[in-house]
Order: C-alpha cells, then sequence, then structure tokens
C-alpha cells in the first residue's frame, strides 16, 4: 500500500513487518529506496517509477544489505546502484541471495525478475560524501549498529532522509552489529538535522516522521532502550525489561528480537551465552 504520497516522494508499505520502500523523483533523477517485500508489491513499485521517470536516471540505494531490503535489486537492472563500501564487499552475498529463496519457496512465491546481490556501482566509504546530479544532492552517513554496513541518506531537495532501520516508531533497536556503533549512529541524528533541511525522516519499518522534534523522541527511545537493557542484563535482571515490550504495537512477534539483543549485551559484557526468558 501507499503509506503517503507528495508531488516529490511516494512511500510504499509492505504488509510485512510495515517495511517502506521510499521513491523521491527530483527534476534531475528518480531514488528508490529499499524496493521489497512480497512479489506483487515490488512489481507495483516497479511500474510506478516506470510511469514516473520519463527520461531520468534511475538510482536505487540500499540502507543495508539485510535480505529483506535487498530482495528488490533485480527488477531494477538498468538503475545505478548506492550502498555502503561493506554492503558492497559483503562476505557471504550467497546467504543473503538463499535467505530470499528459502522465504520465497515457503511461502510458494514467484518473482518476475532474477534474484541476485546487488551489484554496487557506487559504494559510500565516509560521512558527508555527497553524490550531486544537476540541482540535487545526496549527502551519506555510515550508519552501522543495526547492521555494519548500514547508511544513511538525506536527499536534497525535497530534503528527505532515508534512515534504513532506524528512527522506527513501532520497533525498538534491533541490534546485529552492537550497542556501542548503534549509539555513536544515534549521536549522528542531531547533527544531520542541524545540517540539512530535513522535511520528512524515513524508517525502514513504520510510518515517517514530518518533523524534527518526532525524530528527536525516536532517538531517546532508541537510546532509552539500549541503555535500560543493557543495565538490566548487566546485573542478571534481563527478565524484567521484557515488560519494555508492552509499549509496542507487536509484543509477540518483537520477542525473538529482544531475545537477540539480551545475547548481544552479554556477550559484549562479556557474559555467557545462555539466552534469557520471562
Amino acid at each position: 500500500m501507499i503509506q503517503c504520497k507528495k508531488a516529490q516522494y511516494t512511500i510504499f508499505q509492505s504488509a510485512l513487518y510495515a517495511t517502506t520502500t521510499t521513491v523521491i523523483r527530483t527534476e534531475d533523477l528518480v531514488i528508490v529506496a529499499d524496493p521489497t517485500w512480497l512479489p506483487d508489491e515490488v512489481e507495483q513499485i516497479r511500474q510506478y517509477v516506470s510511469f514516473i521517470r520519463g527520461d531520468r536516471p534511475l538510482y536505487l540505494c540500499f540502507t543495508h544489505s539485510d535480505w529483506d531490503h535487498v530482495l528488490g535489486f533485480g527488477a531494477f537492472p538498468d538503475a545505478v546502484t548506492i550502498a555502503s563500501r561493506k554492503t558492497a564487499e559483503h562476505p557471504d552475498p550467497e546467504a543473503v541471495i538463499e535467505q530470499i529463496a528459502s522465504f520465497d519457496e515457503k511461502y510458494y512465491l514467484v518473482r518476475t525478475y532474477p534474484l541476485a546481490y546487488p551489484r554496487i556501482d557506487i559504494a559510500v566509504e565516509r560521512d558527508g560524501q555527497r553524490l550531486t546530479v544537476g540541482g540535487t544532492t545526496l549527502t551519506f552517513y555510515l550508519a552501522p549498529g543495526h547492521t555494519a554496513d548500514g547508511l544513511f541518506t538525506v536527499v536534497e531537495p525535497p530534503g528527505i532522509w532515508i534512515a534504513g532501520d532506524y528512527l522506527s516508531d513501532i520497533e525498538f533497536p534491533y541490534i546485529y552489529d552492537g550497542s556501542a556503533a548503534y549509539e555513536e549512529t544515534m549521536a549522528k541524528v542531531p547533527f544531520i538535522l542541524d545540517g540539512h533541511n530535513v522535511t520528512l525522516t524515513v524508517p525502514g519499518h513504520g510510518a515517517a516522521a514530518a518533523s524534527k522534534d518526532e525524530v528527536l523522541e525516536r532517538r531517546r527511545k532508541s537510546l532509552e532502550y539500549i541503555r535500560e537493557t543493557r543495565e538490566a542484563v548487566a546485573v542478571g535482571r534481563e527478565h524484567e525489561t521484557f515488560a519494555q515490550l508492552a509499549e509496542y504495537r507487536f509484543p509477540r512477534g518483537m520477542k525473538s528480537f529482544h531475545e537477540q539483543n539480551i545475547r548481544v549485551f552479554r556477550r559484549e559484557l562479556g557474559l555467557d551465552f545462555t539466552s534469557a526468558g520471562e
């Protein structure tokens, strides 16, 4: 479905995990960020892009290499692709494709395009790296923490921040890379808001934020979750942290992700790897 639509952007939202795909059009180009999930959803996005594109170049931006964010790559074969250097140099791209293929086979899904790990034409290596096409500028920031290869992209105009799996209104931080890296990425949020005229921030899952105050509040909640969970794990009271899930709309579906976070904190704190339960 379409979450929201304006003259310069359309945000598609999948039925699965409220995953977003952002399509931005300026006078100079069309950008598609993380085209995803179900075959019909990807096809809808592809058809829409074909309809609005005209003779403008198409850029495909990947926020990170989680399989649900890269599975639409094959639907846009002529796009110029953008991702972090770490996404470009993924150590096991075949494993990503295997996750996609397993998902599709489990649910008898058929796609009209080939499954392939994205080739990356423009690999981002540093904060503040830019790509300028005509009057449109993309500014990139590395965003580790959720995964090691995360990437923020700010598109100006119209001032849209593609945030990937951060700053969600429906999810707490899902930490696969590391909590310290996640906190460092959150430390960039005020800098990005101060340095750019951000009018909309789009998370990888959930609703876009139309105000800076909303973005800062999501940042605060993310950091609070990390701090409280880490402190509880450090003193062996991680079972108490499951009460935090009641604040979210889908606590049953999110329980396993919280358990995974607890394992990450235990590893970081040098504790054993025993999984905590409620």
